[in-house]
């Protein structure tokens, strides 16, 4: 592991398992009472992002959510 910047501060955390992360993040989206997040309008995508949406489509798969 890398040395920290700091060398006063001390990075105590553990890491967290994705799969702890996602029940986490789950929660509180639940406690929010957020029932639909909005996706982004897509107009400042950029080339490569398209072309890899475009390519994503082609396979008949969707990269939305919905």
């Amino acid at each position: 592991m890398a040395p920290m910047a700091s060398k006063i501060l001390k990075n105590e955390c553990k890491p967290v398992p994705l799969a702890t992360f996602a029940r986490d993040v789950a929660r509180r989206i639940t406690l929010s009472g957020i029932t639909d997040l909005p996706q982004s309008s897509g107009k400042c995508r950029t080339d490569s992002k398209r072309a890899l949406l475009k390519a994503i489509e082609a396979t008949g798969k969707s990269w939305s959510a919905n």
